[in-house]
């Protein structure tokens, strides 16, 4: 058995109910969440239940992701599962770094909020929307972006998806156009177009929050989306601010995790939209997957007899 690999969810995965499970069976967990809420009241409630609605405004959803990816992490950890290096994806980058020691997770709490602040500000400046492109290659879908006005691909998911951030008004156009290249425009149920110029003054004042936060080089390999490898120490800061408003190299992330020994991944918090988007990138991978208490317990399981 190679390297075990955690990955954390994105934003898009959040859902009602979320992190509920964990709390009321872990302790590390409850301590964690209630600490958080005293730095956020209502959080909890959003979580445990809060409708669909109000959990996709951006403001909302990070700091509840962020709880919540971070949650099935800390059990298996205490189940004695370690792994060897660990990448998150968008916003799940900030619980891997917690996880890997680079800020307490109180402390990465705390960043999240601001950091949903700062990127629901933008999403009500101008109307935007992001859709993901299947069975087109990334070249092509380039090459329809630069056919307009507002249109950029951010997300470099796996071979054949790419997801793309554009001005409302380009987007009919522009899926119609993904259409008649031959693929499909999906529609993501996200509030605005994130890693793209649409967040260029969200990231500027990140940066300024970034410059006043404590960050330390990580005791574990964090793999990061702007560059696809992992965080240098001495541009943690500003890789981590850069990521807000450039494209997300995810396919590239899960490549070099898998050449750097990396053969299993656990994917930690919510859904399983990167446990199937690294199966497309690496067939040969064993994926799995770790939301709930049941999960961690059958992921510690596995993962701990095959060591």
């Amino acid at each position: 058995m190679g390297k075990i690999g955690f990955v954390f969810s994105g934003q898009g995965a959040q859902h009602p109910g979320m992190g509920k499970d964990l709390y009321e069976t872990a302790d590390c967990v409850r301590a964690l969440y209630d600490a958080a809420e005293k730095l956020r009241p209502g959080t909890l409630r959003q979580m445990f239940t809060g409708d669909a609605e109000t959990l996709r405004a951006t403001e909302n959803t990070q700091p509840c992701l962020y709880l919540a990816d971070l949650a099935p992490a800390l059990v298996l950890r205490e189940a004695g599962v370690t792994p060897a290096a660990v990448a998150g994806f968008s916003l799940g980058e900030l619980p891997a770094l917690a996880f890997a020691g680079a800020i307490d997770p109180l402390s990465g709490f705390a960043l999240t909020v601001k950091r949903g602040l700062l990127m629901g500000a933008a999403t009500r400046e101008r109307k935007t929307a992001m859709a993901a492109v299947v069975k087109l290659e990334n070249r092509v879908v380039e090459e329809l972006c630069g056919g307009f006005h507002a249109v950029y691909p951010v997300n470099y998911n796996c071979p054949g998806q790419l997801v793309v951030a554009g001005d409302a008004e380009e987007m009919p156009a522009f899926s119609a156009a993904v259409k008649a290249a031959g693929g499909a425009a999906l529609p993501l149920k996200v509030a605005g177009g994130f890693h793209s110029p649409f967040m260029d003054g969200a990231a500027a004042a990140f940066a300024g929050v970034l410059s006043e936060t404590p960050l330390q080089a990580p005791s574990i390999p964090v793999y990061a989306n702007r560059t696809g490898a992992p965080y240098d120490a001495q541009s943690l800061s500003s890789t981590l601010g850069e990521q807000m408003n450039h494209p997300v190299l995810w396919e590239t992330t899960v490549r070099r995790m898998a050449a750097d020994g990396v053969d299993t991944f656990v994917e930690t918090g919510v859904g399983n939209v990167l446990a199937k988007l690294i199966g497309k990138i690496l067939p040969e991978a064993r994926v799995l997957t770790a939301e709930t208490a049941e999960d961690c317990t059958r992921v510690a399981e596995e993962v701990l007899a095959r060591a």
